[in-house]
């Protein structure tokens, strides 16, 4: 089965393919414009690409023939009046369940999450968390506005649905968004004085990810942490990993509910890697130990990876990964050994495997 990967950058959407020779440019669309995310939904091939214009705002387009051509659909939006703000970014976007054909979820800066039963045709507000009483505390982090980066659907029932939030922890429903409880039991925060280091609202989760053949195992990437859940986010529990527990990416193995591969920036204050080397610690019994991996990978480099720059393919052995320096790398061994793409890109937002 052929191999690609959508990556979203400051100047388009590239789109790579596999084939026996390795990785090559497939297709580039929307050239010159800010593409914050892609989505390719495995339920029927359909291809979402959200943009951000800038002065004209978010904007969402939809493919029905692989990228050949596209069509601009709705934009999620806040209702109007009720002092609501305008969407200034699309931050997060996934399908529904295999049970809801033609479902979409996307998470926006401010955060606010919606919801559309036609494939992107119209969207609604999610109102039960746009109003609970912890949103008034939530803030940015990285942009001005709380925002929300992590959609994950539980394959075993589409209305069981979590959430992360930055920064405003981690939530979930149970009934497809009609209300909704905090999820950040374990986790704490490094940053804010310590009689509020466990407050949901303070919590800054870089990004969530979730084994899909085993749903209650859980992973945060963290502002100053990495944590594991195997009990579906009922209980955090801190990881130790080599090099820098500080960094944004985070991905979960699709089958192997031990597996995960997490990408370590220098610190908060130095988004750099440690001693200019870019590596990934990957690790295979649970978080207990890590690995800590390099062929491949540059240095001096001074690349960071953004959370939405590392994914895996449904198999868990073929990586991308994309740098805001524009450096594209792949592998086809769990991360063993990274192939560097030749081709200069602009910075790169977030990448996909399908």
């Amino acid at each position: 089965m052929e191999r690609r990967a959508l990556v979203s950058t400051r100047k388009g959407l590239f789109i790579y393919a596999r084939d026996d020779g390795g990785w090559h440019l497939a297709q580039s669309h929307f050239g010159g414009s800010p593409v914050t995310l892609a989505l390719a939904d495995r339920r029927d091939g359909t291809l979402y690409a959200a943009l951000n214009l800038g002065h004209f705002g978010p904007k969402l387009h939809r493919s029905e023939d692989g990228g050949a051509s596209w069509e601009e659909i709705a934009v999620p939006a806040f209702p109007t009046g009720d002092g609501n703000p305008a969407l200034k970014q699309i931050w997060s976007l996934e399908a529904g369940g295999a049970d809801e054909a033609g479902t979409l979820w996307a998470g926006g800066i401010p955060a606010g999450l919606f919801f559309s039963e036609d494939r992107g045709a119209n969207w609604r507000l999610v109102d039960s968390l746009w109003t609970v009483p912890d949103r008034a505390r939530w803030f940015g982090g990285g942009y001005d506005d709380a925002g929300i980066h992590s959609i994950l659907v539980d394959p075993r029932n589409s209305g069981y649905v979590i959430v992360g939030i930055s920064c405003g922890g981690v939530w979930q429903t149970i009934d497809h968004g009609d209300s909704w409880s905090a999820r950040t039991e374990g986790m704490y925060a490094a940053y804010v004085p310590p009689e509020k280091k466990y407050d949901t609202a303070v919590q800054d989760p870089h990004r969530v990810a979730r084994c899909g053949a085993h749903p209650d195992s859980l992973w945060i990437q963290h502002h100053n942490g990495v944590f594991r859940s195997t009990d579906d986010a009922k209980q955090w529990n801190e990881l130790h990993p080599p090099v820098s527990n500080f960094g944004f990416a985070v991905a979960a193995h699709p089958k192997d509910h031990l597996t995960a591969w997490f990408v370590p920036a220098h610190s908060d204050q130095r988004r750099e890697p440690v001693d200019a080397a870019m590596v990934v610690n990957r690790t295979r019994d649970g978080g207990r130990t890590f690995e800590t991996l390099r062929a491949g990978l540059p240095a001096p480099a001074y690349d960071l990876v953004y959370r939405h720059g590392l994914d895996v393919d449904e198999d868990g052995e073929c990586l991308v990964m994309g740098s805001t320096t524009g450096g594209l790398w792949f592998s086809r061994n769990g991360g063993d050994e990274w192939q560097f793409e030749s081709t200069r890109l602009p910075p790169i937002y977030a990448v996909r495997m399908y």
